[in-house]
Parts: C-alpha cells; sequence; structure tokens
C-alpha cells in the first residue's frame, strides 16, 4: 500500500549554513565544507527557514519510506562532521612479531611492517580530507580523523583489511589492525 506523503526535517545549528540546490545538499561550519549528492535518491528536499531541512516522499511504497530517513541521518552526519569531526582510534594486535605502524606524507600514508614477520610493505592511502597520526599517550595505536565520516570509516577499514591472515585458521591467527574506539575529535 502507498502512503500517499512521508517527511522528517532536520535541525541546524545556528553556527551553520546549509544549503539545498537539485538534491545537493552543501554544509559549511567552523571545522570546514561537506557536499553531498542524493541526486540516486527520488525524494524532495527543502529549506523550511534558515535553522530546518525538510526531506519529504510522495506515493511511495514502505521501502522507499525508508530513505527519507537515511537521508536525513546522512546530513546529521554532515552536521556532526563540521562542528565536532569524527575519530577513529585503532589498535594493532599481535601475538609475536610486532606490527610496526609508521605514518608519512603529512599523515596521508600509512605503512605496516613486520606483519606476521612479513617483509612485504603494506601501503595504506588515506582519502582527501582525512588525516592519520601516531597516538602520543598509547604505544601501537593510530588515530585516523576527518570531516566525513564515511571517509574517515573507509580508511579505518582499509587498514583492518590490509592486514587481513591469509591461508591460517582466523580464530587463532587474531594479528591486525583493529578499531578500539570511535568517537569525535572535539569531545577528545
Amino acid at each position: 500500500m502507498k502512503t500517499i506523503q512521508a517527511n522528517q526535517t532536520v535541525k541546524i545549528p545556528k553556527t551553520l549554513k546549509v544549503s539545498v540546490k537539485a538534491r545537493k545538499v552543501t554544509v559549511e561550519g567552523p571545522r570546514g565544507k561537506l557536499t553531498r549528492d542524493f541526486k540516486h535518491v527520488a525524494v524532495d528536499m527543502r529549506m523550511i527557514g534558515k535553522q530546518q531541512l525538510m526531506v519529504e516522499k510522495w506515493f511511495g511504497i514502505r521501502k522507499e519510506l525508508a530513505v527519507v530517513r537515511t537521508v536525513c541521518s546522512h546530513i546529521e552526519n554532515m552536521i556532526k562532521g563540521v562542528t565536532k569531526g569524527f575519530l577513529y582510534k585503532m589498535r594493532s594486535v599481535y601475538a609475536h612479531f610486532p606490527i610496526n605502524l609508521a605514518i608519512s606524507e603529512q599523515g596521508s600514508l600509512v605503512e605496516i611492517r613486520n606483519f606476521l614477520g612479513e617483509k612485504y610493505i603494506r601501503r595504506v592511502v588515506m582519502p582527501k580530507g582525512v588525516t592519520c597520526k601516531n597516538s602520543p599517550n598509547q604505544k601501537d595505536e593510530i588515530i585516523v580523523e576527518g570531516n566525513s565520516i564515511e571517509l574517515v570509516s573507509q580508511a579505518a577499514a582499509r587498514i583492518q583489511q590490509s592486514t587481513t591472515v591469509k591461508n591460517k585458521d582466523i580464530r587463532k591467527f587474531l594479528d591486525g589492525v583493529y578499531v578500539s574506539e570511535k568517537t569525535t575529535v572535539e569531545g577528545v
């Protein structure tokens, strides 16, 4: 059964500047600017005054109505990103061979050495807008931070997946680099 109209609004803080044009949302805040295109989603988006953005779907079935809340969640993540930023802490776990994490090129490249005693150097390039640094107060920990939650989590996933153990029992060989904490930059 089709629902005639479903909508949801996103509240925008006074410190931010949000604009919508042809389903392309731009959020500007103290930490920078994020832009995201929602052209692949068949919804209506418009500003209600300066402090509210409305996302609505007309004549949609249940699966199509679910996209309204999804789009709102993406916009809320953009708002949180330009105000507080996103920060993932990653720890290296090893049983015998100590994993060496080296960060170079101003925090845009992570080199993983001595994983399971291998001589091969794993290199992970950070996406644009994401930086990586060694933790100042914790051994074998790196900090991945940026404004976009998608890019930060993608960078963390690339680091984690570069250290997957091949041709061994993964219940026994637990070595790797794993996300230990997800938080915001400003709250730290």
